[in-house]
C-alpha cells in the first residue's frame, strides 16, 4: 500500500452521529463532572481561591490545604497540576471522588486574626 492511500483506522464521524443537544457553553450543573480532592502542603489564604475557579480551599489542623470540587476533564485537572507546580506548590496527594460522593463545601478558607496597634 503507497503512503498516500495509509487511512485511519478509527470510525469517521458524521453528523448524524453528534449529540442532539445543541446549547452553547458549560452546563451549570456539574454532577456529571468528576470530583477530585487535591491535598497540597501548607495553608493557602483565601485569595487563592479566586486563582483555583469553582473549587473549594479548605485549611486542614495538620498543616495542608484540601483543595476539591468538579474538574471538567483531564486536560483541565493537569492545568491544575501545573499550575500549582509553576507556584512551587508541594503535592501531598490527589484523589479521585467516587460518583455521588457529596459535593465540598464553597467556603474559603479564613484568614488569620490581624493584630491591633495601639
Amino acid at each position: 500500500m503507497c503512503a498516500h492511500h495509509v487511512r485511519s483506522y478509527r470510525p469517521s464521524v458524521t453528523i448524524e452521529d453528534r449529540p442532539t443537544d445543541t446549547t452553547d457553553g458549560p452546563s451549570p450543573d456539574h454532577s456529571h463532572m468528576q470530583q477530585y480532592e487535591i491535598r497540597v502542603k501548607g495553608h493557602l489564604g483565601s485569595r487563592w481561591t479566586a486563582w483555583f475557579d469553582g473549587l473549594s480551599l479548605t485549611n486542614e489542623d495538620d498543616g495542608t490545604t484540601v483543595i476539591s470540587g468538579p474538574v471538567v476533564d483531564q486536560a483541565a485537572l493537569h492545568g491544575l497540576l501545573h499550575k500549582l507546580r509553576d507556584a512551587g506548590i508541594p503535592l501531598v496527594s490527589l484523589t479521585q471522588l467516587p460518583p455521588g460522593a457529596p459535593r465540598a463545601p464553597t467556603n474559603a478558607p479564613t484568614a488569620p486574626p490581624t493584630k491591633k496597634r495601639n
